[in-house]
């Protein structure tokens, strides 16, 4: 019975001393080297996005753990016996194969290397391409990943963005908001400045240097339009842009100020003297059809 189970149990009957040995020294390496290479990753990344910038950062972490994890793959085939002349043969022709079927990738990758040399943008920027705006989470070798304010994914392939229009909205630390500002033809137009004056002057998320701009911009159909400019710090430009337009409406409505709403008036050729108009109450349209009815 004894002389059974140690023959059923005995591992070295299915597989030589040898092999076992080589199971366990390449098992190690896997065992040691992944832990080493996350925390390598982490650290490379930690220091480029303190040294540099966040993206460096992310780059550098993947750099190294790629690279890392190459290296290990090549040590355990060398454990096992695996000779890199065949594979690197098999490679170079299926790596020319591929260099011909993925000329998009190819230029994504370039253009890539174009945006991390020229920085137009780091991660955490708010930018606008084509009609996406959005938050930059990464910057890749071959795309751009955004997160729009609608918390939606777009991912955008680096030739793209190379061809493109970019706008980067917070590239400088503050912003300028650009409001438009109707009032009737009646209204005295420095009263008004003054009152958006203060109304920019009491905001607390307003600069006051560079100071705000009033400027006439145009005699409109049914209004005289003012452009009011006022900056903020690009991280309070929303509260701003919210609470601004707020205060407008109700330092006009305190103090009388019309805001009109579009209207056409018309004329009878003068510039003084209106088209007259009669009003018919329409009982008594009703009476006179009845009785031109009855005349004839």
């Amino acid at each position: 019975m004894n002389n059974f189970q140690d023959s059923v149990f005995n591992i070295y009957h299915y597989i030589s001393e040898e092999s076992l040995q080589l199971i366990f020294k390449v098992a190690l390496i896997i065992v040691i080297t992944l832990p080493f290479l996350y925390i390598l990753r982490g650290w490379a990344k930690r220091f480029f996005t303190k040294k540099y910038a966040p993206h460096y950062g992310m780059l550098a972490g993947k750099l190294v753990f790629y690279s890392g994890l190459i290296i290990m793959l090549v040590t355990v085939m060398g454990e096992l016996g695996i000779s890199l002349a065949p594979l690197l043969g098999a490679a170079g022709i299926v790596g020319i194969a591929i260099g011909f079927a993925s000329q998009t990738s190819v230029s994504n990758i370039i253009s890539g290397l174009f945006l991390i040399a020229e920085q137009p943008f780091k991660v955490d920027d708010i930018i606008t391409i084509n009609n996406t705006t959005g938050i930059v989470m990464s910057i890749d070798i071959l795309s751009v990943k955004l997160r729009t304010f609608d918390n939606q994914f777009v991912r955008i392939p680096n030739e793209m963005i190379i061809k493109t229009e970019v706008t980067n909205v917070t590239r400088f630390p503050i912003r300028r908001f650009n409001g438009v500002v109707s009032v009737a033809y009646k209204e005295n137009i420095g009263r008004v400045r003054e009152l958006l004056m203060e109304v920019a002057e009491k905001n607390k998320f307003s600069l006051s240097e560079p100071e705000p701009l009033i400027i006439f911009d145009a005699f409109g159909q049914s209004s005289i339009d003012l452009r009011f400019l006022v900056w903020a710090p690009r991280e309070d430009f929303i509260q701003l842009k919210n609470s601004i337009q707020e205060e407008v409406k109700a330092k006009f409505d305190e103090e009388g100020i019309e805001i009109p709403f579009p209207h056409v008036s018309l004329y009878a050729g003068s510039a003084s003297e209106a088209l007259p108009i009669k009003m018919v109450n329409k009982s008594d349209e009703l009476a006179d059809n009845e009785n031109k009815e009855s005349s004839n």
